[in-house]
């Protein structure tokens, strides 16, 4: 699970279409995927918070395109017996905005679905 999270490989399989991923505190994190109209959009951030296996904070760059700008993800995991537990907390100003938090919410939505579908193969 841990590697689905912090390898460019793995953000590949479930979250977006390329990523550079440096796996330490401090690293540098770039994703890039498509939009709904088939534009590229790059999203550049850190490492915030490094603790293998447990605890990934990711902070987004304030500039750029993104629907991330601004806002920083939190996944925490945990093992559950034979399964891991993951929670994430995607927080920022910016999803103040309703639509846009409506909008995440549902990409969330579909992209757990296929982190789940992923290592469930």
């Amino acid at each position: 699970m841990w590697k689905a999270l912090t390898t460019s490989e793995g953000l590949c399989q479930w979250l977006v279409d390329d990523a550079r991923f440096e796996g330490r505190k401090g690293g540098r994190v770039v994703v890039s995927a498509e939009d709904e109209a088939g534009n590229p959009i790059e999203e550049c951030g850190l490492v915030h918070t490094w603790r293998p296996t447990s605890h990934l904070e990711l902070a987004w760059d304030s500039i750029g395109k993104g629907p991330n700008k601004g806002t920083r993800w939190l996944f925490q995991l945990a093992r559950d017996g034979d399964e891991t537990r993951v929670s994430l907390v995607h927080s920022g100003s910016a999803l103040d905005d309703e639509m846009l938090r409506t909008m995440l919410e549902q990409d969330w939505s579909r992209s757990m679905r296929a982190l789940q579908e992923w290592l469930d193969e």
